[in-house]
């Protein structure tokens, strides 16, 4: 029997490591899905938005270079932030050699969640900026892909964890949650009432026994979320819609 032998190429890749972060928020007056963008000063892709990103620092763990990177380009005081996914596709980034001993840049990317009305860019507002998903250009690198990882991983988030309430004020209607929920997973998910009816019955919105009055309709009741409540369910499986 012919073997055919394999040859590999042992030496072991030299990476450099980068944090991208999917920062995510809802203009939930608007309705507007958002991320936060940046337009990159230099090559490669000089001019071209981007996720914000960073090299980590040496002693810096990549939680830290998240959060460095995040509080760069925005200040915000409530956010939801954790780890998405690793991206090391070969050449991913034009900086690495053609050659198989050239250096490797591996980006680990961050998904984040902030309540877009306090959330303050610190920079030029030029060069960062939010987009609504819908409307963003061809990213640098591979950004498109790990914004629609991080969609993606929204979506879910949605569907089993009180992520919702982390963009929302402490007060809100339940239409306003509701609206957030059709803003990221489109108007035909659930009706309304089959949404009002479960998330009822979950036993963790407190009716607050206040009232919120917009336009000329009867006003609604306000709503908060209590975490309290929530603590027994937080590890057993639950879906919210």
């Amino acid at each position: 029997m012919n073997k055919k032998v394999l040859n590999v190429n042992h030496c072991l890749a030299d990476f450099k490591v980068g944090v991208d972060n999917a920062i995510f928020s809802v203009d939930t007056t608007n309705n507007k899905l958002l991320i936060l963008l940046v337009k990159r000063e230099q090559n490669p892709f000089k001019t071209y938005w981007s996720l914000p990103s960073t090299l980590v620092r040496q002693g810096e763990s990549l939680e830290s270079a998240a959060y460095r990177t995040l509080a760069e380009k925005i200040q915000v005081n409530n956010l939801y932030l954790e780890q998405l996914y690793t991206f090391g596709d070969p050449h991913r980034d034009p900086r690495e050699s053609s050659d198989s001993f050239g250096v490797r840049y591996l980006s680990v990317s961050y998904f984040a969640l902030v309540r877009y009305k306090e959330a303050q860019i610190t920079k030029d507002i030029k060069s960062i900026t939010w987009m609504t998903l819908d409307s963003i250009p061809a990213l640098a690198f591979d950004h498109n892909q790990i914004v629609e990882y991080g969609y993606q991983r929204l979506r879910n988030k949605l569907e089993y964890s009180p992520i919702a309430f982390e963009v929302l004020p402490e007060l809100f209607t339940l239409y306003d949650l509701y609206q957030l929920y059709t803003t990221v997973l489109g108007e035909n998910f659930t009706d309304y009432s089959n949404f009002r009816s479960r998330l009822l019955k979950l036993g963790f919105l407190i009716d607050t026994r206040k009232k919120a009055s917009k336009g000329a309709g009867r006003p609604a009741t306000l709503y908060r979320f209590d975490t309290d409540a929530f603590a027994p369910l937080k590890d057993k499986p639950l879906l919210f819609i």
